[in-house]
Order: C-alpha cells, then structure tokens, then sequence
C-alpha cells in the first residue's frame, strides 16, 4: 500500500481523486501545495506526491526541488507542453492534465517505484527480462557497449518484444543517465503535429501559436531523445531530423535562427527500413544517419528457454500492479505456453498473465490462459510410413512388422518408448515438429508428459 500526498489549492478538484486512490488501497494525504510540508513529512513515510501546481509555476518548480527524494507527479489544471517540459527537466516523474485516472497514476507510481528498486539492484529484474537465451545474452552486451558511446542507436525488432526497455537499459547505463530521456511514440502524433511538437515552434508562426514553445528535441538536451516507430515519421519531419542529427541543432517553426543541443538518439521500429527506403517512404540518407549501432531483439518464439523466467517475473510484477496475489501454474499452463507462438511477444505474455491472473480460481490452469485456438488452416497433414522410409525414422523407434504404420501410431509408439529418456525439445526435434505440435498432439492423443519423478523411479 503506498502513502501519497496530494499537493493541490482546489480541494473540490482534488476530492475524486483523493477517493478513488483511497479505493485502491492507498493511504491518501491532502495538503495545500505551498503550505508547509515538512510536519507531514516528519510524520509519514510519502511514497509519491501528486501535485497541481496552478498557475505558480515557479514555486512549484522549487518545491519539486524540496521533496527531490521523493517521486512527484504533476497533475496540471492548467496544462501546456512548455509547463511540461519544465516540470520534467525539474525532476518530476510524469506529467498529466486533468482530468485523469487513478488507475493510470497508480499504474506510473507503481513503475516508479519498480524502476527506483532496480538502480541499485537492477541485476534481478534485467535477468528476467533477459533470461539464458544466447540471442538476448548478445542483444544486451552488445546494448551495454552502446550505452558507453554517444552513437546513435536504432533498435530492430516485433512488437511487443521490448524495444523500449533496451533504449531505457542504454540510456540508464550511459553517462547521460542523470539527464531526462525524453520517449517520443512516433505513430501516434498526428502529422500536422509531429513537427511543432519534435521542434518546437515561435509564437506567430502559425494560426494558433500565441506563444512560443520548445520542443521535446530541445527538451532532452543533455540526455537522451528515443523516437519509437520512427518507421512511421512523415518526410517533412525525416529532413528536419535529419539536419538535427547531421549539424546537431534545432531551428524551431517560424524561427530564423538554430539552436545548438546534445541529444543522444535512439531510434527503434518493427517495420523495414531497409525495404522502406527501397521504396522512397522513408529517406535513404537518414536511414544511413540512424543505422549506427544496430541492435536486433528477437522474438519471443526464438527464446523459449526465457519463457518459464520471464512468465514468473511477469506474474510478480503484475500481481503488485494489480494487488491480487501471484499465482502458480500449473505443468500444462506452461506447455500451452511454450506451444503457443507469441504474435506479441512479451506484450502479448504480459496480458496473458493478467488475464489468467484475474480468472483463475487458485491454481492457473491452460484453459484460464485463453490463448487462441490453432487455426483451421493448419490441419495436420497425415501420410503413411513404410519400411521404405525407414532410414527417416528416428533412432529409438522399432520398426513394426506391418508393412504400412499410420503417423497416429508412429507418433504415440515413439513418444511413449523415448519420453523417459528425452524432454520435450529432444522429441520435437527427432519427430521434426515443433513443441508447439508436440504439446497439441499429446492433448488430441492423451499422452500425459511423464514426470521426472516417475523417470527417476523407472
């Protein structure tokens, strides 16, 4: 349960809030955001503070100053990127503009604190995330080389597999790592935004501009810029970022002059650039700016020998967000997992353990992960194997005295003789299936996986 002091001169305003947070769980202190604190601070251990900063933004920029070993949230009435940008650079944590939920600010009070336990001893999280497998091993040491140049780095691979977390790993273990990383999602700013907001604008530059405002390229300077799904940056934004990557500064809309900024860059997408500047949709010469240091992440049906690490650290994590207790899964939960090929990677196994966290009963089962049924398109192809095929049969199958045996038979003769001797990978591997098939197999034919208790007793 946190304790959370809302700083905010409009208690009306702040009174859902205060009851939605004390809904959650959460012990909830109010006082006026330049009244004196430090009485409630001597008396409570403040988790994080929630404050309105009205229309004071120099008092409250200093009182950011004041709780420094605390993480503050900033939930402005009177919202604006420029506040904004002040606000980060001053320390706080996030920025939000009223109205917004409890669930989303418990949600980034919750990261905070998780990302705050991992400084010190962030072996243990990045573990999990990382796991055995060597692509991962290689991903993140060649990440952690990255991260002591100023190199631009662009980050390839799927969604949901994590890029993000790489471009945080790579600034957070960089010299810059005390300055602001400044995380732009380039899919979902408009187009006739995504200029004014990356470069900022003059006051007159445009209808509407009544005042002027930095953009998030100059918000970052000092640290660290990551544009995710730079795939997807229109081409009046590609040449203005490439003359920021190429001379190192900014010339804001409307502005006659540039301005000098240190900005390391961290690109990432799923899509192809390579294919894309074959085709003219993304600019050939700021593909070669970005393609640095190339990092790939690999998908997560590449690295099923982290699911097991990865699903218990998930399960953890989740468990806290939502305050439901973790749970175990059962030995088939976790086949259904490893035969499932994972579209979304680890995105797509974050809210599979939701989901089943939230509806099982006790114990996970493989019907409370809900994951998608195989496709009808992928009907298992049978065909006869004769005694002319047997040089392709695995070592360890005998081979029958009937001239023709069925592949139904074949499957469970062998799987039954060799299980005791193999796990399952081996047996995929000698029957030339996946595991996924493997695991859908021994449901459709009945063939429970042998324990290794029981192997050790025959």
């Amino acid at each position: 349960m946190h304790t959370i002091l809302v700083l905010d001169d409009d208690p009306i305003d702040s009174a859902q809030l205060v009851d939605d947070l004390a809904a959650e769980g959460c012990k909830v202190l109010k006082a006026s955001p330049f009244s004196a604190i430090n009485a409630i601070q001597a008396a409570e251990q403040i988790d994080a503070v929630i404050l309105d900063p009205g229309r004071s933004e120099t008092s409250a920029l200093s009182l950011i100053g004041d709780l420094s070993h605390v993480p503050v949230f900033i939930l402005a009435q009177h919202a604006s990127l420029k506040t904004a940008v002040s606000f980060l650079k001053a320390g706080a944590q996030d920025y939000w503009a009223k109205p917004t939920s409890a669930t989303e600010i418990l949600r980034a009070i919750n990261f905070s604190h998780t990302s705050d336990n991992q400084k010190p001893a962030n072996a243990s999280a990045a573990e999990a995330f990382v796991g055995r497998s060597p692509g991962m091993r290689t991903l993140m040491n060649r990440a952690n080389r990255a991260a002591k140049a100023n190199s631009t780095v662009l980050v390839m691979g799927e969604t949901g597999t994590g890029k993000e977390l790489v471009a945080r790993h790579i600034h957070q273990s960089s010299t810059r790592a005390n300055k602001p990383l400044i995380s732009v999602n380039c899919a979902a700013i408009p187009e006739t935004l995504i200029e004014s907001e990356l470069f900022g604008y003059e006051k007159g530059a445009f209808t509407g501009a009544s005042s002027r405002r930095l953009g998030l390229v100059e918000a970052a300077n000092g640290g660290s810029l990551f544009l995710d799904e730079i795939g997807e940056l229109p081409a009046s934004a590609q040449a203005r970022l490439l003359r920021f990557i190429q001379e190192g500064e900014v010339r804001r809309i409307g502005s006659t002059s540039s301005t000098r900024v240190d900005v390391r860059l961290i690109c990432a997408t799923h899509r192809d650039l390579d294919e894309l500047e074959n085709t003219d949709a993304f600019r050939r010469d700021l593909f070669h700016r970005i393609n640095v240091l190339r990092l790939e992440v690999p998908p997560l049906r590449d690295r099923l020998d982290d699911l097991r690490g990865l699903t218990n650290w998930l399960m953890t994590r989740v468990a806290e967000r939502l305050q439901l207790p973790a749970m175990e899964l059962a030995e088939d939960a976790y086949l259904a997992l490893e035969g499932y090929d994972w579209p979304g990677n680890v995105r797509e196994l974050e809210h599979t353990i939701e989901r089943a966290l939230v509806m099982a009963d006790d114990i996970i089962q493989p019907d409370d992960l809900d994951l998608p049924a195989k496709k009808a398109s992928e009907p298992v192809q049978l065909k006869a194997v004769t005694r002319s095929d047997s040089d392709d049969i695995p070592s360890g199958m005998d081979q029958t005295a009937n001239d023709e045996l069925s592949l139904e038979d074949y499957f469970q003769r062998f799987v039954l003789e060799n299980q005791h001797a193999m796990n399952e990978t081996e047996l995929a591997h000698k029957l030339g299936i996946s595991r996924k098939c493997l695991w859908e197999r021994r449901q459709r034919f009945d063939l429970p996986r042998s324990r290794k208790k029981s192997q050790k007793q025959a």
